[in-house]
């Protein structure tokens, strides 16, 4: 059995936070990684103490919002703004790190991402908004789709 790289050792953690999930749509896991040390985790959910959509419904399937759309119209935070909050709540410094997610970021989080001074996000599986990939590419934050590329 050979010994995982990095990359594909943080993807399967993320992949493991991911199962905390509490959205009915997608269920997401983000890592925050500096110098191989992991510093934060977060998945998709509602705000801690709310009413999680497992068990009041989703809000976009009622309404029949497409993925990529309407992100407002959500009561759960995004994988990645869970994992930066948890990093800002305990004090620890991401500028600099790396995040896993098990998605593509949406715009919104490639903002937070963006003003964080994350300087790469390792991803898996793909997410349908190519403003965040533009974004990206403006701020000089390296991408890179698992298996492609860097590991």
């Amino acid at each position: 059995m050979s010994r995982p790289s990095w990359s594909e050792y943080f993807m399967e953690i993320t992949r493991v936070v991911a199962t905390r999930s509490t959205c009915l749509r997608r269920k997401v896991g983000a890592v925050i990684v500096k110098d191989n040390r992991i510093l934060a985790t977060g998945y998709n959910g509602a705000p801690a103490g709310l009413t999680h959509c497992l068990e009041i419904g989703c809000l976009r399937e009622k309404l029949g919002v497409p993925s990529g759309q309407r992100h407002e119209l959500c009561r759960a935070l995004h994988a990645e703004q869970n994992a930066i909050i948890q990093a800002a709540v305990h004090g620890t410094a991401i500028k600099g790190s790396v995040i896993y997610v098990t998605n593509q970021p949406c715009v919104m989080c490639t903002k937070m991402i963006v003003n964080a001074g994350i300087q790469k996000v390792i991803y898996s599986g793909d997410y349908p908004d190519q403003l965040s990939l533009e974004i990206f590419q403006e701020a000089g934050v390296e991408l890179v789709r698992l298996g492609q590329g860097q590991s």
